[in-house]
């Protein structure tokens, strides 16, 4: 009994070592994970805009020089449709958020709901899941619908249109 009290004890040094190099590995890891974050943010996201794409983003639909000046958001209530396909299965949801200039367009908007939500619905429904399938597709139709709404208005009030929910089943 004596001689086992006397013994150190083997297990509490490897314990030590491990959690040391766990720790060490841990922290490689995060720094391995950071740094890619870092580079994927820095170098990829101008890869994936087509030159099109780009001129449009700066120049807006109609060639000239856009100020998107912050504007008031407008949030309409979720489109549930049938897209326009051969089987009539698949449907889209979407919620979108409309940026107007100042408090008069949107009071003449938001009385103007019912003729928006019609011209809208009207839009969707002659879509297909080919048309919309595609981040191309998806910026035609958000062109489409705010020429659409603009047409409703008396004046071109909406001057972007966003997506909040886009889903397809």
């Amino acid at each position: 009994m004596g001689e086992e009290e006397n013994k150190p004890d083997v297990t509490a040094g490897k314990g030590k070592a491990g959690s040391k190099k766990f720790i060490i590995l841990g922290i490689v890891v995060l720094l391995l994970a950071g740094g890619g974050y870092a580079g994927w943010n820095f170098f990829v996201p101008g890869k994936f805009l087509k030159k099109g794409d780009e001129v449009i983003a700066k120049t807006g639909e109609s060639g000239q020089a856009m100020k998107m000046a912050p504007g008031i958001m407008h949030e309409m209530e979720p489109f549930i449709v049938n897209l326009l396909d051969q089987d009539g299965r698949r449907y889209l949801k979407t919620t979108i958020e409309l940026q107007i200039g100042n408090k008069d367009e949107e009071k003449e908007l938001v009385e103007r709901i019912p003729q928006i939500r019609d011209a809208v619905l009207l839009l969707l429904t002659s879509k297909s899941f080919g048309d919309i399938s595609t981040p191309e597709g998806k910026i035609q139709l958000r062109n489409e619908l705010i020429a659409r709404i603009n047409q409703v208005l008396q004046r071109p009030t909406v001057r972007a249109l966003y997506f909040t929910e886009f889903v397809v089943q």
